[in-house]
């Protein structure tokens, strides 16, 4: 079955940076759109970036001078390099992908669990 778990959340200061993973299996990872969304507390969960199977990537304007994403097809891990941390940033982020179970196959939408990041000021 498709699953994704995401890591790398907990708490950083202001100004800070992380790196969160996601471990993807049980879909044809290289060829799947991924995804970071994030969620605040009584906020809709927003998309925050993504990246395509050829690589090309589109961000949030307000991380987009801060974010990355990146994808490492050999391993199936997603991750989202996240550099000067601010207080706004503070959600539980969430790893999707648009998982292609066979070549021509249509993709479904799955999620992973989500994982905390604490941005002290």
């Amino acid at each position: 079955q498709v699953q994704l778990v995401e890591s790398g959340g907990g708490l950083v200061q202001a100004g800070g940076s992380l790196r969160l993973s996601c471990a993807a299996s049980g879909f044809i990872f290289s060829i799947s759109p991924m995804k970071w969304y994030r969620q605040r507390p009584g906020q809709e969960r927003i998309l925050v970036a993504s990246i395509d199977p050829t690589r090309r990537t589109h961000y949030l304007d307000s991380v987009k001078d801060r974010f990355r994403i990146d994808r490492n097809n050999v391993d199936s891990i997603v991750y989202l390099t996240m550099n000067d941390l601010k207080p706004e940033d503070e959600a539980v982020y969430y790893c999707s992908a648009h998982a292609k179970l066979s070549e021509w196959g249509d993709a479904d939408q799955y999620w992973g669990r989500g994982t905390q990041v604490t941005v002290s000021s």
